[in-house]
């Protein structure tokens, strides 16, 4: 099925009887977003052993085996697969025809009209759901409710404000909410002075240098830019968020010139474009990251983004060593 905007707010609460649902687009924030609400609905948490499998591409044949599996304590299981292209399709339609309850829950930043998305849009246990980046009204109300997660109200010039300069992917918006409502404080409203105050212009900035000069090599510039966001107030989750975006089009793009487009080629299919000025050190990057080397990268990312919320150190100390490292494997030709 491709659910509307209605069916898919319902749907990402309750999947029910659903089997697989894809998710697919430019907005790669939001992708992962709605694959936890996924993961929680159906398993009841992100990291249950019992509940939750996560598979590498190159345990994607045992996809069938993994939906057929039942849980040892009980509930339904959750199967992730992260940055999936066509190549996976045959596993999943072996898989919806074969036994089990199991949800399959299927990332695909990037991914176009093909097999895959065929196979889900018309499966009757299956759906396809795009995840592009929201604006205008769309961001208006994301922001709005973000922010009243955090028990914080937001006055109508200040939504105008915000809604015109932090669109784009949705950990991004995420991280400048969550930053903004702490400054704010619980019960707050949020003024246009201080959404201006939190966000700036420039949102975002520091961060986005330190990882462009980490994936390029330039361990000095990422270290010091790192350094700069965190003093922005730049937390943790927000900074390894952005990583991950970031290393994500970067495999991206590698998996396109495999199929044989140029290193500017790659990049200029990635959807939002590549800012023109970024686009030396993404090409540089490409030089130095083959695609395993990335796909290892992002699985330690995430493994950091769980250390960032689940132990007592500081998340940001956390972002900090995770982003110098990368530079100096970008250094070392990673």
């Amino acid at each position: 099925m491709k659910p509307d905007a209605r069916q898919t707010a319902q749907l990402l609460k309750s999947p029910g009887g659903l089997r697989a649902v894809l998710l697919y687009g430019d907005d790669e924030g939001l992708i992962r977003e709605r694959a936890e609400q996924l993961t929680r609905a159906a398993a009841g948490s992100l990291d249950d052993p019992f509940r939750v499998a996560e598979l590498d591409r190159a345990d994607w044949p045992r996809i069938p085996d993994e939906m057929a599996a039942l849980s040892m304590m009980g509930g339904r299981r959750v199967v992730r697969l992260r940055d999936v292209t066509d190549t996976v399709t045959e596993p999943i339609r072996a898989a919806l025809k074969g036994p089990g309850e199991a949800l399959l829950v299927v990332e695909a930043p990037g991914l176009g009209k093909g097999k895959l998305r065929t196979l889900l849009e018309t499966a009757p246990d299956g759906a396809a759901i795009g995840c592009y980046p929201e604006e205008g009204r769309a961001l208006s109300e994301t922001i709005r409710a973000m922010l009243a997660e955090h028990g914080a109200g937001i006055d109508p010039d200040a939504l105008t404000w915000l809604t015109d300069t932090i669109g784009g992917d949705r950990s991004v918006v995420r991280g400048e909410i969550e930053k903004l409502a702490l400054l704010a404080g619980p019960g707050a409203r949020i003024s246009i002075d201080l959404a201006r105050l939190s966000v700036g212009d420039g949102a975002g900035a520091s961060a986005d240098d330190a990882l462009l000069a980490a994936t390029s090599g330039d361990t000095e510039t990422a270290d010091s830019a790192v350094e700069t966001a965190v003093a922005e107030g730049v937390n943790g989750v927000a900074l390894i968020r952005m990583a991950i975006s970031h290393l994500q089009k970067l495999h991206q793009a590698r998996l396109r010139m495999s199929d044989g487009a140029s290193a500017q080629e790659a990049l200029r299919t990635l959807r939002p474009p590549v800012f023109f000025r970024a686009l030396p050190a993404m090409t540089k990057s490409l030089t130095r990251w083959p695609e395993p080397a990335l796909l290892r990268a992002l699985e330690e990312a995430r493994a950091v983004e769980l250390a960032c919320k689940q132990t007592g150190t500081r998340g940001e100390l956390l972002a900090k060593r995770f982003i110098v490292g990368l530079s100096r494997r970008g250094a070392a030709g990673s």
